[in-house]
């Protein structure tokens, strides 16, 4: 099977190859807007549908996987941080707190398609303000909404987990990988399948 990966993260290529030893990786290039409406904690999964859709057109026969996380803490959404003083700001709301990530995934295949979220719980501990200005001195923070990557010098700030790790690393593989397995075995797909 054809797998795409609709994302240039490494870190999500890095985890879907738990799945599939062979893929390819096509960043969908689109303006990650949301409908003012939509509620905070539905973003993550409207604009990975919103990659992989763009990546699925013309590939149908491609299993096309799109996902998009987001960091909120007291109810805002933290994107990447744009420069220090962003990162700074978003050091400091993270610190001693409870925030909640969530990655939203979607799965194209043969014109059909579904979505789904995960969140996770994360708490850090109280950040010194030399903690946090060392931290944001480094390239790490910068290309990681939230401004902070739990699988590298960021993980020393977290004080507790409650739900999946790698979704807060950027796709609940595991998650992931049972609702693909349900979706290929799905009656609906094996008719099309043996329709082609």
């Amino acid at each position: 099977m054809d797998v795409i990966l609709a994302s240039a993260s490494p870190r999500r290529k890095q985890l879907l190859q738990m799945i599939y030893s062979d893929f390819r990786v096509m960043p969908a290039d689109i303006r990650e807007l949301v409908p003012r409406d939509l509620d905070v904690e539905k973003c993550p999964e409207y604009l990975a549908n919103e990659k992989a859709a763009l990546i699925s057109q013309g590939r149908e026969k491609c299993l096309v996987i799109g996902c998009d996380t987001a960091v909120i803490c007291d109810g805002k959404m933290l994107n990447k941080p744009r420069d220090t003083n962003d990162a700074r700001i978003m050091m400091n709301m993270l610190s001693g707190n409870v925030h909640r990530v969530i990655t939203g995934c979607a799965v194209y295949y043969l014109g059909k398609s579904f979505t789904f979220s995960v969140s996770t719980d994360v708490e850090f501990f109280e950040l010194s303000e030399k903690e946090i200005e060392d931290y944001i001195t480094t390239a790490e923070p910068y290309d990681k909404a939230g401004g902070y990557g739990i699988q590298a010098k960021g993980g020393l700030f977290v004080k507790g987990i409650h739900g999946d790790y790698n979704n807060v690393v950027g796709m609940p593989v595991s998650r992931l990988k049972r609702a693909i397995d349900e979706f290929l075995s799905s009656d609906e797909i094996k008719d099309i399948e043996r329709n082609r």
